[in-house]
């Protein structure tokens, strides 16, 4: 496992790197390896934060929690990255995903106007490409929940055609499927 830590407003402790480590080990009986952990531990006045991000085998699962003590926001973290991969490998065992090689690259832009009377052409701010594998509808809800977003954007497996679930307001999931001409 290949784990990173940044400390953010506080100094660098080799006993919390250590122990962010040592908690990360549990997660191993879940997901396969190779397995990159990113781990952020923040002080904001009396609020210590820690964001933990797993990628294996493209999955990606996040979590954050904040208490008054950074090991105490650590425990509480990875018992959250826990409960997250347990109910993923749950899922799985419903459901066998297509071992397909076909990922996609795409790339998201944000853009922004400065006001709307200046009637200028939008900015393109940030660009981020990421990678889409093919899956079922099923797979990209699941993986949309374990990151914590509103929408994601996949490849169906079965139609190779590039679409979008999101998440309603109403608590339900809507899906964007191209129309084939």
């Amino acid at each position: 496992m290949q784990i990173t830590t940044t400390f953010r407003h506080m100094e660098q402790s080799e006993a919390l790197k250590s122990y962010a480590a040592e908690k990360l080990e549990r997660v191993k009986k879940y997901i396969d390896e190779p397995i990159t952990a990113q781990v952020f531990l923040t002080v904001e006045k009396i609020r210590h934060i820690a964001e933990v991000t797993l990628t294996a085998k493209g999955v990606t699962i996040k979590a954050a929690e904040e208490t008054n003590d950074m090991y105490a926001a650590l425990d509480a973290v990875i018992d959250k990255i826990e409960r997250q991969l347990r109910r993923y490998k749950e899922r799985l065992k419903e459901h066998k995903p297509s071992a397909d090689d076909r990922a996609l690259e795409i790339q998201k832009s944000v853009v922004t106007a400065e006001s709307i009377e200046q009637r200028t052409e939008p900015v393109v701010i940030r660009s981020k490409t990421i990678s889409i594998k093919p899956m079922s509808v099923e797979e990209a809800v699941m993986q949309m929940d374990l990151l914590h977003k509103d929408f994601l954007v996949f490849t169906d497996a079965s139609t190779e055609a590039i679409n979008v679930v999101y998440r309603r307001k109403d608590g339900n999931y809507g899906l964007i499927e191209p129309q084939r001409k």
